[in-house]
């Protein structure tokens, strides 16, 4: 590492809280430090760079073209070094830790419920979550563990299968009624609720249906299962939903399956892991007890209330 290129951190944060202020006298307050202070590190910093970071604007301070490229590097690298700063300190009092990638609604309509039963399993584990919708290099990212959506293809890792998925037709009792909403030609003056990463969704269940529509690909669209529930559960229009993650809205009462007619997914849901963490305690005993769980949601399909 060449050390010479290497700005001292309390420098770096001057620059950013000057940037995004605009005045060093507001960065100074932000750091508790004198302007005179700032102003030094913000001079030493040029010094270094070799160009000018700031001019200045009547009573503020503006960045340089050069600013604006050099502060977008040096967010990132204050942020990835807050971020593992916070990873470190998860390892510590001999706690185990466990960092999981999770799809958003899965985690929160499926996983969250079930998962006091694997804290009082193992409580002496932490579990920190981050969103990853997209398969990713556990050798680049400092995970262990990943909830996927797909084909059982992930390079170096292992992928141990969680559960199949249905998609239903789900909408408002009263949107129903409005609508008169019995056979699947009748979707055809009603909004379709679609999933930005299953673009093809309405389509292919259309096909199964054997019902023609104007716009499959029409319609208010979600990056989350969770949203397009909530938005049917409001009455925006109908969703295509895996079934078991919105279950408690179908057992409450406030969505509707519509016509009998779930599309079976081609792709499923895994829990992965990278090969070389392949029997460690804390990965291991995360994967037994999640691969049980969605056991016995195959064996009762039945979504209950946790």
């Amino acid at each position: 590492m060449r050390h010479r290129f290497l700005p001292p951190i309390p420098t770096l944060t001057a620059f950013e809280a000057a940037a995004r202020h605009q005045s060093f006298s507001r960065a100074a307050a932000e750091l508790h430090l004198t302007q005179g202070a700032v102003s030094r590190q913000i001079r030493h910093l040029e010094e270094q760079v070799g160009i000018e970071l700031f001019e200045r604007v009547r009573q503020r301070v503006v960045l340089t073209d050069g600013g604006r490229l050099y502060l977008a590097d040096v967010r990132q690298i204050l942020q990835a070094l807050s971020d593992a700063t916070q990873r470190a300190m998860t390892y510590g009092g001999g706690a185990g830790s466990l960092q999981l990638a999770v799809l958003p609604t899965f985690a929160i309509r499926w996983l969250m419920p079930r998962l006091p039963d694997f804290l009082a399993r193992f409580p002496d584990t932490t579990i920190n979550f981050v969103t990853r919708i997209a398969p990713f290099d556990f050798a680049a990212e400092p995970l262990d563990l990943a909830i996927h959506y797909g084909d059982p293809v992930w390079p170096g890792a292992i992928c141990e299968h969680l559960m199949d998925e249905e998609v239903v037709p789900v909408c408002s009792p009263a949107l129903r009624a409005r609508h008169h909403l019995t056979t699947p030609a009748a979707l055809a003056g009603v909004p379709l609720l679609q999933q930005s990463t299953r673009p093809h969704l309405w389509s292919e269940w259309l096909a199964l249906a054997k019902a023609s529509h104007a716009g499959p690909f029409r319609g208010p669209r979600f990056e989350q299962f969770s949203m397009i529930a909530e938005a049917a559960a409001a009455g925006l229009g109908v969703g295509l939903v895996p079934r078991f993650l919105a279950g408690d809205e179908i057992a409450d009462g406030r969505l509707v399956e519509l016509f009998d007619c779930p599309m079976a997914s081609e792709k499923a849901y895994y829990v992965v892991y990278p090969e070389a963490k392949a029997g460690t305690g804390a990965v291991t005993a995360f994967v037994r007890w999640i691969v049980a769980a969605a056991r016995d949601q195959r064996v009762d399909p039945a979504v209950v209330r946790h």
